[in-house]
């Protein structure tokens, strides 16, 4: 049973206190599902967003390998990159559990929930405390009436945009200690900034950069 100690934070409040945000890590082992089947069979989308609306099409990415699953390992760090936009919103985050299905109805009872505050291009670290893998882990920005509300007789595409989604698991293979080492080296960054050239290099990610990007991005660290 996945044990969050301190993700009870409501919609109204986004504040970087509701990052005592500990989910917990209690590594044990996957029921019904070897690791191999779970990195086969995982549906996930590491980079989520559409491609109409600001907000809709703002680029979110989960800080995971290429495939969107992930073990954090004894680090227990993920970590957001968030795109530019003139008008950031907040993000929502969901962990449930995963059924195994392989189609987007993999998830089932909803562990936990949480909210992170709007913010400008840039990474944000969580710090992980314990959870029972394997965890549906889905991240995406919470757009509201602005965009539904649209005259563009297209809009409904932009309340439809897939959310960041990763599966947490819990025994590492290469590319996630790759991860998992670059992760730990950005939490030494907290509260600077970093790169955005380099950045993207060491997590596969510059294929999303463009000229619309900071030479650097801050690093945040709510938790």
């Amino acid at each position: 049973m996945l044990l969050l100690t301190s993700m009870r934070a409501s919609r109204s409040v986004c504040r970087f206190s509701l990052f005592s945000f500990l989910v917990a890590f209690a590594l044990a082992p996957a029921v019904g599902f070897a690791q191999a089947d779970l990195r086969s069979s995982f549906p996930g989308r590491r980079v989520g967003g559409g491609t109409r609306g600001e907000c809709s099409a703002r680029l979110l990415a989960h800080l995971v390998p290429a495939n969107s699953i992930y073990a954090p390992g004894r680090t227990l760090q993920v970590g957001l990159l968030e795109g530019p936009t003139a008008n950031p919103k907040p993000i929502e985050m969901q962990f449930r559990r995963w059924s195994g299905a392989p189609s987007d109805q993999m998830s089932e009872a909803m562990l936990a929930t949480s909210e992170l505050p709007a913010s400008t291009a840039g990474i944000t670290l969580i710090s992980l405390e314990a959870l029972n893998a394997p965890a549906v882990w889905e991240s995406a920005y919470r757009c509201g009436d602005d965009e539904s509300t649209s005259s563009d007789p297209l809009a409904f595409v932009q309340t439809a945009s897939p959310p960041a989604l990763s599966l947490l698991v819990s025994d590492s293979e290469a590319d996630d200690l790759s991860i998992q080492k670059a992760l730990a080296s950005l939490r030494t960054q907290c509260g600077a900034s970093v790169s955005t050239e380099t950045f993207a290099h060491a997590f596969s990610l510059v294929d999303v950069i463009d000229a619309d990007w900071p030479a650097e991005l801050p690093v945040r660290c709510p938790s």
